[in-house]
């Protein structure tokens, strides 16, 4: 645990004295609820902001209902509250944008020896404001062993808007996670997201929790 924290506060250092103004930070609470060997229910919160801390991005509520079809794959449906606070073009205002969200996924886990890859196919249907969207999401994680409870998260996510320019962003992200117990895991990391027009970079601390 002490060089968990270490490599957390390593972290936290590192990315205090790069891209001061640019570089975000994202708090991610992740939970899931076994109702019974079959079914399940997802929840979510995320807190995003544009720097390490205060300025708000986006406030993000997720929320859902699995059905396992094997002990590997779950279907699930579900629905999602955006809040986004938006700058106006080089300017230091905002503007408020809602977003409600349905979203339907599969997600299929595989074990190689001590490695854990997780498959996700997302389709979202996005109803921002007054617009209609709709996009397709995949990400592809990987988790590495490496001592005791200690190991280390990779994972790649890329978003394909259903027309219009096709490619929307890709997440990349590297860090390191502890296992408190089979059911509370915390991470920490840094992500890169890639757009059309640039890049954007971030801290991230998620905690995942099944209950």
């Amino acid at each position: 645990m002490k060089s968990f924290l270490l490599c957390l506060a390593f972290l936290s250092i590192s990315v205090s004295f790069s891209q001061s103004s640019d570089f975000g930070n994202w708090l991610i609470y992740i939970g899931n609820k076994k109702i019974n060997d079959k079914w399940n229910f997802h929840n979510e919160i995320q807190y995003r902001n544009y720097n390490l801390v205060g300025d708000l991005e986006q406030l993000l509520l997720r929320g859902g209902v699995g059905f396992n079809i094997h002990e590997n794959i779950n279907l699930l449906q579900g629905y999602g509250f955006i809040k986004s606070e938006n700058y106006i073009g080089d300017t230091s205002d905002k503007v408020s944008v809602n977003e409600h969200r349905l979203f339907q996924q599969i997600i299929i886990k595989n074990h190689y020896d001590k490695f854990k890859i997780d498959h996700r196919y997302r389709i979202e249907e996005r109803f921002v404001e007054d617009e209609f969207k709709v996009r397709f999401r995949y990400f592809l994680s990987l988790k590495i062993p490496i001592k005791n409870q200690f190991y280390i998260s990779l994972y790649d996510e890329l978003f394909i808007n259903s027309k219009g320019e096709l490619f929307d962003r890709n997440r990349v992200f590297a860090g390191f996670g502890f296992k408190f117990s089979a059911n509370i895991k915390l991470e920490a990391g840094y992500m890169t997201q890639l757009f059309l027009n640039g890049s954007r970079d971030q801290f991230n601390l998620l905690l995942f929790y099944n209950f």
